[in-house]
């Protein structure tokens, strides 16, 4: 099983406004009330402890880049991911929380 790739915030944002660039699945896998308070914007909500049910509910060939609050659980489900065949996931390295400070000084943190 390779390496998980980790992907800085300031990283992910540059890819998302690379629009000659394929977008990312960005899958945050937080509870759904962490959600609630903040997201980046285009993610889509998939809890930790759901993913092996709804692993089914993503593409193998995608590139997918994992979220949490401050990277660990996210660091969790990218490696699991990768032991089932993706080969393709990034962690946002210091999760939404290292979104709102370093890119998107807006967002509430907690």
């Amino acid at each position: 099983m390779a390496a998980v790739s980790q992907l800085p915030a300031a990283d992910l944002a540059a890819w998302l406004q690379d629009a000659g660039r394929p977008q990312p699945v960005l899958l945050d896998v937080r509870e759904p009330h962490e959600f609630a308070y903040c997201a980046i914007a285009g993610s889509q909500l998939m809890p930790m402890g759901t993913v092996p049910s709804d692993i089914d509910k993503l593409d193998p060939e995608a590139e997918i880049v994992c979220i949490c609050h401050h990277g660990m659980r996210s660091l969790q489900v990218a490696m699991f991911l990768s032991s089932r065949g993706f080969d393709k996931v990034f962690n946002l390295s210091g999760g939404v929380h290292a979104w709102a400070q370093q890119v998107d000084p807006q967002m509430p943190t907690y």
